[in-house]
């Protein structure tokens, strides 16, 4: 693996550090971090504000990208499409973006495979090859907010969806959000950011305690120990009790409301024994009568290693209504994406 720093790995402290030892004013490691942020220049030679004797040292010191695209997939619906990227070691990832009529949404990886092995999600099937670096994790989001600015577009948002399991990956996956959140570079609020964990809750309760302003979505499936271990292993060690009291200590600092995600499986997760069992486990959620949690559900999205079979929409509306018989949001999210595997759950390097 190429040892040159991604540039993308540094933040503006490191990057004040650097350009001063060289001999130059903090001016110059401004203009280099807006550049890199504002302007989206991805080589050094388009760094014209910066003097030649700079430009040559940025370009012997650092990496300006560690993505390379390997191929773009775009759905039938034309409003999805998926980059597959190889990094330097050989290892693969995919990033998502999805197109709205008012919001332009990124769904990135943060780890190269995972290791938490879902069974019915294809990153878990693949098993985990190694965690981004904060800065591969932010060059996704370079990387398409520089496409979309060559259609007058910008990104809306960005969820932390992808391959991988972003609290597995802590200290790179807020340092990529801190960097992208930067008041003098890219500027992308923090509630634009939504992380998805499958249960890590020692991390949910340092996420709490940092109180961050981003978002977050806990993939949850079930609402029974038994049931929940079976499809994702993480619940043996972080079994339903110790999740749910992770997320109202959430809720109880941040005063925000959390989601929960839920891939609806046929005759499995789907019933409305699980629905009922859910709206109970929810219960201690609601302030003031009002419910600090959102669930959303969306048929399962098929993968080579699950026989499981998505749910029918007839299904899917039963389980709704019984959470909302009890005072619970709850959203059926449309399926993006599936022809091209970018659907939830089937990102696997590029199949």
């Amino acid at each position: 693996m190429d040892s040159t720093p991604l540039i993308y790995d540094v933040d503006l402290e490191m990057l004040l550090s650097t350009i001063k030892a060289w001999g130059e004013p903090d001016y110059r490691a401004l203009q280099t971090w807006q550049g890199l942020y504002r302007e989206l220049w991805a080589t050094t030679d388009e760094f014209t504000t910066l003097p030649r004797s700079i430009r040559r040292s940025l370009r012997d010191k650092f990496s300006f990208s560690h993505l390379k695209l390997q191929a773009i997939y775009q759905a039938t619906d034309r409003m999805t499409s998926k980059a597959l990227f190889s990094l330097p070691d050989g290892s693969a990832i995919e990033t998502v973006l999805m197109v709205y009529p008012r919001r332009r949404t990124l769904c990135i990886s943060t780890q190269a495979g995972c290791a938490l092995g879902c069974e019915f999600c294809a990153t878990g099937q693949m098993g985990f090859r190694r965690h981004l670096t904060s800065g591969e994790i932010v060059e996704q989001v370079i990387y398409f907010e520089r496409m979309l600015a060559s259609q007058g577009e910008g990104l809306s948002n960005v969820v932390l969806m992808g391959m991988g399991e972003p609290f597995h990956n802590y200290e790179n996956t807020m340092a990529a959000i801190d960097r992208l959140n930067h008041p003098l570079g890219f500027n992308m609020g923090a509630r634009r950011f939504t992380i998805s964990t499958a249960g890590l809750v020692p991390a949910i309760r340092r996420f709490s305690e940092e109180s961050r302003q981003v978002n977050l979505a806990v993939s949850l499936h079930a609402a029974d120990d038994e049931l929940r271990s079976r499809m994702m292993p993480i619940n043996r060690k972080y079994p339903l009790n110790e999740l749910f009291d992770a997320c109202l200590e959430y809720i109880n600092r941040s005063r925000r409301r959390i989601s929960f995600e839920w891939a609806l499986i046929r005759e499995i997760n789907d019933t409305a024994e699980q629905a009922y069992r859910l709206a109970g486990r929810l219960k201690p959620f609601f302030r003031d009568g009002s419910a600090l949690c959102h669930v959303n559900v969306i048929p399962l999205n098929p993968t080579k290693g699950f026989a499981g079979q998505a749910t029918t929409h007839k299904r899917a509306l039963e389980f709704k209504s019984v959470l909302e018989l009890h005072g619970i949001p709850c959203t059926i999210r449309l399926r993006r994406g599936i022809d091209i595997q970018a659907g939830c759950g089937q990102l696997a390097s590029g199949r």
